[in-house]
């Protein structure tokens, strides 16, 4: 199954460069267009490049549905159930294929900030663990997103979803701080996960240190997620297969 969504990226480059060059385009736009950077004290970019990271892994959910629902409705699933496989290797496959582009991701979207002279303060090892929360939150919206389009069956009804998953994304610290927010949304706002990670991969980028405060419920909400959602990805998939 990973196999096969490699092959698909080499078939179709054009489509994969679409999926890395989106956030790029957002975090162009964030940072030069609208960059306002309401409430955030320092350098814009250093807030916000954080935030898009985030934002990225979050939006990903959208790419796994896409994915999964095309496969149920060309009848890919039903073909990879007829070989000698076992159940679960079509969602291992696709969670390792979307795990790869996701990272695949971070790194482009890592460069394009870089180059606009993002420069993170904390040491290797602070950076690669805000890599690893950005990725933990990315491997829990992956498996919300495969629940979801086990459920949904069919790829048009991902756009109802779509329509829920952009204003969730954006009802999150990513862009702006919550402190200048009326105090409801912002309170809202601070308990959305995406918030969550944000705030500890700043504390890691930042330097200074990550504050144990923001670091649990960044690992605390993915793996709250998964405990809900991975048991009723599989639950579902193998009542589909049966």
């Amino acid at each position: 199954m990973t196999r096969r969504e490699l092959a698909h990226w080499a078939r179709r480059p054009g489509r994969l460069a679409v999926g890395f060059v989106f956030p790029v385009m957002l975090l162009l736009m964030f940072g030069y267009l609208i960059g306002g950077g309401r409430g955030v004290g320092g350098a814009y970019l250093d807030y916000l490049m954080p935030g898009m990271l985030a934002l990225t892994m979050a939006f990903g959910l959208e790419g796994t549905m896409v994915a999964v629902t095309q496969d149920l409705d060309k009848g890919v699933v039903d073909r990879f159930r007829a070989m000698p496989t076992a159940d679960g290797a079509v969602l291992v496959g696709r969670s390792a294929a979307d795990m790869l582009q996701s990272a695949v991701s971070l790194a482009v979207l890592t460069v394009v900030g870089l180059a606009l002279g993002w420069r993170p303060q904390g040491g290797p090892g602070a950076f690669l663990g805000a890599l690893g929360l950005l990725l933990l939150f990315r491997f829990a919206m992956l498996w919300v997103g495969i629940y979801l389009a086990l459920v949904a069956g069919r790829p048009e009804m991902v756009q109802t979803v779509q329509i829920l998953v952009w204003p969730i994304g954006f009802l999150s610290n990513a862009l702006a701080a919550p402190t200048s927010m009326p105090d409801w949304l912002g309170t809202a706002v601070e308990w959305n996960p995406m918030s969550r990670t944000a705030t500890a991969v700043r504390d890691l980028f930042g330097g200074a240190g990550a504050d144990p405060a923001h670091v649990w419920p960044a690992v605390g909400w993915p793996l709250a997620l998964l405990a809900v959602f991975f048991p009723l990805a599989v639950r579902k998939f193998a009542r589909m297969s049966h």
